[in-house]
């Protein structure tokens, strides 16, 4: 006795999109902003300390620390999303430059030495949200004008050379930072988009499982129905040639039977996703077993080759296709025998039904391709075109055969 193989239930998680990314990056975003600010904030009280509580500031100490001050005020405003204004962007390099040009004249000065880690945060924003060429300008002014100073004033290599190394760092930190700014970007637009790219997959995925249970549906009503029809017909046909009540008693009893069968597969349909199914040849040999039973025809299940794992699509293709066939054969061929052969191949699983045509011939192949007015078999021909295989239904010396089948 072969043992089914149990196929985990497919799930299909549906995701809604929601807007807590976007909300978070801008919390994020909004919290730096106030960090950074903070930071410069604390840095320009540092620096009017050390410049004011010396001896006493020169002039140009004063001059370049008051335009540090207005210019931060300016920077702020700028900054700021409720006093934003489409032109203050515009006015961001000017401040920056006049950032670097003041504290490289007031670090020059005597006691304004401190005014040096402005111009190095200005070209850290200057590196970090301006272009390459105006970067490079503003940082170029604050050389130009220390350079000078320091000419005028005779002042050490230190301040001639360290203040420029300072702003060459200061950029650096500022390109940096924007490149890390530009991944974060990207790497939240790639998040959105496979977000989005997830959903659309679940949709079609959940699509899919739509139509996959209402093909199973329809196929269990189907090959249900049809058996019930056969009983009904054979039941009034005993009634009214043979008279025979015992007989249609019983008849009426396996349609009943029938009927309460139908009910449990319909009730397993629905719950498709949730109900471990037996392996294909299990599951044939049941088939064929439980038609024999009720119609009193043989029927023989054969299977060739090493058995292996189908999908599931598959393994329910192959069950429905051997249900439609048998339905078939028990209306237009009643009691005679048949064959269910399947067949492993290397490159793919063949499934052949064939049963014994009755006197009628011809006439019984017609009907037998036209049962369920054209649609069982051109349904289940559909089912197997999804997994890009074949059915065809044909009469072939006194018998009729039905045969299906799927790649590898």
């Amino acid at each position: 006795m072969s043992t089914s193989t149990a196929r985990p239930p497919e799930r299909v998680t549906a995701h809604r999109t929601t807007d807590r990314g976007a909300a978070g990056t801008g919390d994020t975003e909004q919290m730096m902003r106030r960090i950074t600010w903070a930071v410069r904030t604390a840095a320009l009280a540092g620096v009017g300390v050390s410049v004011f509580s010396g001896q006493g500031p020169t002039v140009p100490v004063i001059l370049a620390f008051a335009v540090v001050c207005l210019t931060m005020a300016l920077w702020a405003l700028i900054e700021n999303p409720a006093t934003y204004r489409p032109h203050f962007p515009g006015l961001l390099p000017y401040a920056l430059a006049a950032v670097t040009v003041a504290c490289g004249i007031g670090s020059v000065a005597p006691g304004g030495g401190a005014l040096a880690l402005f111009g190095v945060i200005a070209t850290i924003s200057a590196g970090s949200d301006t272009g390459v060429l105006i970067s490079w300008a503003i940082a170029g002014v604050g050389v130009l004008a220390v350079e000078i100073a320091s000419l005028v004033a005779h002042t050490s290599a230190w301040i001639t050379i360290g203040y420029p190394v300072l702003l060459l760092v200061g950029l650096l930190i500022g390109y940096n930072r924007q490149a890390y700014r530009v991944q974060a970007e990207q790497s939240a637009a790639l998040l959105a988009k496979a977000e989005e790219l997830r959903e659309e997959r679940d949709e079609v995925a959940t699509l899919h499982e739509r139509n996959r249970i209402a093909r199973e549906i329809h196929d269990v009503l189907a090959h249900s129905l049809g058996a019930l029809g056969v009983q009904l017909r054979a039941a009034s046909a005993v009634l009214t040639d043979r008279r025979d009540v015992e007989r249609a008693v019983e008849l009426l009893e396996q349609a009943q039977r029938l009927t309460s069968d139908g009910l449990t597969e319909t009730r397993r349909a629905v719950h498709a996703l949730r109900t471990d199914t037996p392996a294909l040849p299990d599951g044939l040999a049941e088939l064929g077993a439980v038609h024999e039973r009720r119609h009193h025809t043989p029927v023989t299940v054969l299977v060739d080759g090493e058995a292996r794992a189908l999908s599931v699509d598959a393994d329910l293709a192959f069950v429905r296709t051997a249900q439609e066939a048998l339905v078939n054969a028990a209306k237009h061929a009643p009691r005679q025998p048949i064959d269910v052969h399947l067949r492993y191949g290397d490159g793919s699983t063949t499934l052949a039904v064939t049963n014994t045509l009755c006197d009628a011939g011809t006439n019984t192949a017609r009907d037998l391709e036209s049962v369920n007015g054209g649609y069982g078999l051109t349904g289940m021909r559909e089912r197997l075109m999804l997994l890009r295989g074949t059915l065809s239904a044909r009469s072939h010396d006194g018998s009729w055969i039905v045969n299906a089948q799927v790649p590898q």
